[in-house]
């Protein structure tokens, strides 16, 4: 990632759009198909000819090594889990799907977590709390305000009101013509701190947030990130676009909340009731 800020033309930010809109398309469809039974490998199969069959290319495929289409998480593990034929879902588990598509030139990206079947209530709770922590930082992601604010909004909501370890070793990140596009975009940090935040900036904001302990460490495999107190962790991620006088979310979640609703093996994470 080079230290150098591009921001987005009009016409740039509606290509990102579709590549965000592309990758919702492909989460939906996982949403629609991911049940107890089935594997990390199934899932990431039907995703990336999703992807390729819309005339783009996944943006995680390939990239730095990584041999997937999508980064499958499960439980403890934060992201970067590596999909499989051995990767079978279980009831109960908490599954972390992140995907990338690149077409026209620029990527997209989002991620979101499902529970499936009976999923205990303190891990439904910590999804529902990384939930909206990621609309309470788009909140904060305004012109005018700093990056800092951005971090601080998440920090306050999970750490300081609901006790959760953010994890600090991953970061959101710049997104445009490359998958990850300066600046970082830390899920903690203090208010009017860091860089100023101005028109035209694309950014993936993406809370990862476990629930306990903050540490996290890395499996052998060099990429699966988990929590090191091997409790579960939840993700979630939109891509938004900040303009003259509102932000813009160019990811969708909605198509795949719609097929969550219509798939009895997962349960719908709603947002908490604070969230404006």
């Amino acid at each position: 990632m080079s230290g150098m800020v591009f921001y987005k033309t009009d016409e740039e930010i509606e290509y990102i759009r579709e590549s965000c809109l592309l990758v919702c398309q492909a989460l939906a469809h996982v949403a629609g198909i991911i049940r107890p039974g089935i594997s990390g490998a199934e899932i990431d199969k039907a995703a990336e000819e999703l992807i390729r069959d819309h005339g783009a290319v996944p943006s995680f495929k390939g990239y730095n090594g990584f041999p997937a289409t999508l980064c499958v998480s499960v439980n403890e593990h934060v992201v970067h889990g590596i999909p499989s034929r051995d990767q079978i879902f279980r009831e109960g588990d908490l599954v972390s799907v992140d995907c990338g598509a690149y077409l026209n030139g620029f990527h997209g990206d989002s991620a979101y977590t499902f529970a499936l079947g009976e999923v205990e209530e303190e891990v439904m709770e910590l999804c529902r709390v990384t939930n909206t922590s990621l609309y309470k930082a788009i909140d904060a992601a305004v012109v005018g305000n700093r990056l800092g604010d951005i971090g601080f909004a998440v920090q306050q909501y999970v750490e300081r009101e609901h006790k959760y370890g953010v994890v600090r070793e991953l970061v959101g990140h710049g997104i445009g013509r490359e998958l990850h596009e300066a600046p970082e975009v830390p899920n903690y940090g203090k208010r009017g701190r860091g860089p100023l935040l101005k028109e035209g900036l694309v950014i993936a904001i993406e809370p990862m947030v476990n629930l306990g302990r903050k540490e996290v460490r890395t499996e052998a495999d060099g990429w699966t990130v988990y929590a090191k107190d091997r409790k579960p962790s939840a993700h979630y991620e939109h891509t938004v676009a900040i303009r003259k006088d509102h932000t813009e979310t160019l990811s969708d979640h909605a198509p795949i909340e719609d097929a969550i609703r219509k798939n009895e093996n997962v349960q719908l994470v709603e947002l908490k009731t604070e969230t404006v």
